[in-house]
Parts: C-alpha cells; sequence; structure tokens
C-alpha cells in the first residue's frame, strides 16, 4: 500500500488553524505570530509533513534549490566546503545541486547546467572563482556569491583571510630563530595560493628576511613530496606549506632524506584540516573555518534571493594552531 501524502490540511486541523495560516508559516511569511507559527511547526513535526517544491516554485516563482560550482571535488579544501554549504544550505531549507568544471573549466556550460536545474543563485568556490570572474557571469537574474574572490560589484563575496594568516604562519617561524621561510605555493590561478603568497613576502619584508625562490605544488601531498627536494637543495630550515595536504608531502620527504621534523626543519601548514593533529609529528598550521565559511556564504545568497539584500562582501579570520612540527632553529 503507498502512505497518502501528508497535506496543508492534516496540519491545519492538527494545529487548531486555517489551512491560509499554515501556508504563510511554510512560506516564511512574518504576518503569523510566535506561538501560532510555533503550534503549526510542532504539528508538521509530529505529522512528519515536507513541502511539496514543485507546488512552492509555482506558488513563489523560486525552487528552494541553490547550486554549487567548483572546479573539483578532489582537493580536502572544496570538500570540506561542500560539506559545510550542504550543511547550512539544509539549516535554511535549501536544496543544494553541485556541478563540477573539471579540467575544461567550461563555465558557461556549468550556469547553464545550473539553469536547467532552475536554481535560484549559486555559490562558487575556490579555483573556480578565477574563471567565473574572466567570463560572463552566469544567467539573467541568477544571485551568486562567491567564495575567495577580490571584491567585484556583480556578486557578493566571502573570504578566508588568507595574506594575514600565512602573516602569522612565517611571523611564528622568525620568532623561532629561522633566519627565513620557504613557501610551497599553491597553485597559479588560485585566489587563496596568491593571497597566502602576498601575505609570505611581506612577512619576510617585515622581518628583514630573504625572501627564498618560490616553490609551487597543486595542493596535493604527492606534489608536496615531488616539491620537497628542491626545498631541502636550497638548504630550507623552515617551510611554509600552501596547505596541510602539501604539508604532509614535505613531512615525508623530509623523514625519508634523513632529517628529523621539527629537529631539522619546521614545517608549517595552512587549513587545518581534521587529521592535521594526527600528522608526525603533529603539524603546526594556519586554521581556516571551514564551518563558518560555508553558513556565511549560504547566508549571503539566502538573504540575497529573499529579501533582495546587497551584495556582500565580508572576511573571516583565522588562527594560527602551534603543535610539534615547528621548533627553535639550530
Amino acid at each position: 500500500m503507498t502512505a497518502r501524502r501528508v497535506s496543508m490540511a492534516d496540519v491545519a486541523e492538527r494545529a487548531g488553524v486555517s489551512g491560509q495560516t499554515v501556508s504563510r508559516v511554510v512560506n516564511a511569511s512574518p504576518r503569523v505570530d510566535p506561538d501560532t507559527r510555533a503550534r503549526v511547526e510542532a504539528a508538521m513535526s509530529e505529522l512528519g509533513y515536507r513541502p511539496h517544491r514543485a507546488a512552492r516554485a509555482l506558488r513563489t516563482g523560486r525552487t528552494q534549490t541553490i547550486g554549487l560550482m567548483v572546479s573539483t571535488l578532489a582537493s580536502v579544501g572544496n570538500s570540506r566546503m561542500l560539506q559545510a554549504v550542504a550543511d547550512a544550505a539544509a539549516g535554511r531549507g535549501y536544496a543544494l545541486t553541485v556541478v563540477t568544471l573539471g579540467a575544461a573549466g567550461d563555465v558557461a556550460a556549468a550556469f547553464e547546467r545550473l539553469a536547467e536545474q532552475g536554481v535560484d543563485g549559486a555559490i562558487v568556490l575556490n579555483e573556480a572563482t578565477a574563471r567565473v570572474r574572466g567570463a560572463d557571469v552566469g544567467a539573467p537574474g541568477l544571485r551568486l556569491v562567491v567564495v575567495d574572490s577580490p571584491r567585484d560589484d556583480r556578486f557578493g563575496v566571502v573570504e578566508t583571510d588568507h595574506a594575514s594568516g600565512a602573516r602569522l604562519a612565517v611571523e611564528h617561524l622568525l620568532t623561532l630563530g629561522h633566519a627565513t621561510v620557504h613557501h610551497l605555493a599553491g597553485p597559479e590561478g588560485s585566489f587563496a595560493a596568491a593571497e597566502r603568497e602576498r601575505g609570505w613576502r611581506e612577512a619576510l619584508s617585515a622581518g628583514g628576511a630573504a625572501v627564498p625562490r618560490l616553490v609551487r605544488g597543486d595542493w596535493t601531498s604527492a606534489s608536496g613530496h615531488a616539491a620537497a627536494s628542491a626545498l631541502l637543495d636550497a638548504g630550507a630550515t623552515a617551510v611554509f606549506a600552501g596547505n596541510d595536504q602539501m604539508a604532509l608531502g614535505v613531512l615525508r620527504a623530509v623523514a625519508e632524506s634523513g632529517r628529523a621534523v621539527p629537529g631539522d626543519v619546521s614545517v608549517v601548514g595552512f587549513d587545518d584540516v581534521a587529521d592535521a593533529a594526527d600528522y608526525r609529528p603533529p603539524l603546526t598550521t594556519v586554521r581556516q573555518d571551514f564551518d563558518a565559511l560555508g553558513a556565511r556564504a549560504v547566508a549571503a545568497l539566502v538573504d540575497g534571493i529573499e529579501a533582495g539584500a546587497p551584495a556582500a562582501f565580508e572576511t573571516l579570520p583565522t588562527r594560527l594552531i602551534v603543535r610539534e612540527s615547528t621548533a627553535p632553529a639550530r
């Protein structure tokens, strides 16, 4: 037997209100007093009522769905952001549609896929932002919030203060007595990588330290391992890696070279991924708050969709988490 779908009429009967009042609660109308709203929401919960998205879309012109555009989900940072955005969207009553750009990076095709899904707006993550900035942004009327991008009047921006976090990492290593700090940077074209590189250069300049030759990876631990030989050959005693995954590759390479972290080489990462405290040794790193970043991006987008709020620009702070991968220079 097929169970009958719980209707608004069922909720109205249970709550002792009219069907119109239930409709107002479902559509977040302010024209419902708090006690009545609480009674209706309790009835919805008791009966297991779920609003019908298609019917609501016909009434409101909105699908209660937002899109997420990302280059790849292979990186830890992007995966963390996907989870954060999905959780925040669910908390605001929105479904999530994800499109990946892939190697081709066809932004127009990605926006077309989102338009076909009827999304009310979209969030663009990390490496995808550079491609979006250089393209015609979205479809007419499609709200956008971009995570990690320079300020742009065409869309909202929510960013981590990457440069400040990088300065914290470098200042920590210089304070430990290292003559300079080598940097293993993220890929070209990444706003986050560029900002972390900028913070590294600024901190070295402010500390009167030489700026070593930059070495670049692609966010993966394999690229960190491959790049570490150039850092060690250059005599690095302190390395600031652009993310924790690349720092993990550096830790492995230092151990394979017969040297020790932090006895011979101090290493700092960026992100503070869930496993950073379990690296060997536990990794000193810069923490960015992925959950807050996802929540603020969703809030900026949904506020724009529902209330016509102007495009926001918000910067979230970072923190240095000192563990056991850094020590005074010999």
